[in-house]
């Protein structure tokens, strides 16, 4: 299976699990078990693709796109279940038009989001944005985040229908640590947002404001 195939098929995962965790708390359960499943392909893909030396400048745009499809798919069911503040989605899903906007225009001048081709400058913008280090941790909370909510959520459910024991204490601060790792999501999001804005301004501005006028 190539990685390619392998991103797709997580987001058409991401899509069954937000369906599931609609539903009674066992197949919100089973979403919860489900959204480990889609976090884990995040890296398989990658894996796969330097596995079998399927790296490629275009599989590595389909990561980003497929990574932007599912995140955005969790974020805005948590905000409508009112699990998260409506504004994070509002800003993430504006952080990813912006920088996917400008990845798509260095991209056709040759350039990558990450590697040896990267779009990224500075020392400094490659730490923040295409480290691994950077990638790594921000998928990491990312990961911890969805996974935390859908299991609070699939509780909550156990709970309502009375399948699973009141536990006050555990869910109290269970919400507390998982509210406040989605504010550190989210502000790292924003921050490695911005150095892609700051490194790919020539390219939006270039073609708006040629150097030969």
């Amino acid at each position: 299976m190539s990685a390619n195939m392998i991103t797709v098929i997580r987001i058409v995962l991401a899509f069954l699990t937000i369906y599931f965790y609609g539903l009674g708390y066992k197949l919100a359960f089973l979403a919860f078990i489900l959204t480990i499943i889609v976090i884990y392909m995040d890296a398989l893909d990658g894996w796969m693709a330097r596995r079998t030396g399927g790296t490629s400048d275009f599989g590595a745009l389909l990561d980003i796109t497929g990574d932007r499809i599912v995140e955005n798919i969790y974020w805005i069911y948590f905000a409508t279940i009112g699990m998260v503040s409506f504004w994070i989605p509002v800003f993430i899903i504006a952080r990813g038009f912006l920088t996917d906007t400008v990845r798509s225009v260095a991209f056709a001048e040759g350039k990558t989001p990450f590697g040896d081709k990267t779009m990224m400058r500075t020392g400094i913008t490659k730490l923040l944005v295409s480290s691994r280090f950077s990638r790594g941790l921000y998928g990491v909370l990312k990961a911890v985040v969805f996974c935390w909510l859908g299991f609070i959520l699939a509780m909550r459910k156990g709970i309502t229908a009375g399948a699973i024991s009141q536990h006050d204490k555990f869910m109290t601060i269970s919400e507390l640590i998982v509210s406040v790792l989605v504010w550190v999501v989210f502000f790292m999001c924003i921050i490695r947002g911005l150095p892609v804005l700051w490194d790919g301004r020539e390219y939006i501005l270039d073609k708006r404001f040629p150097k030969v006028l």
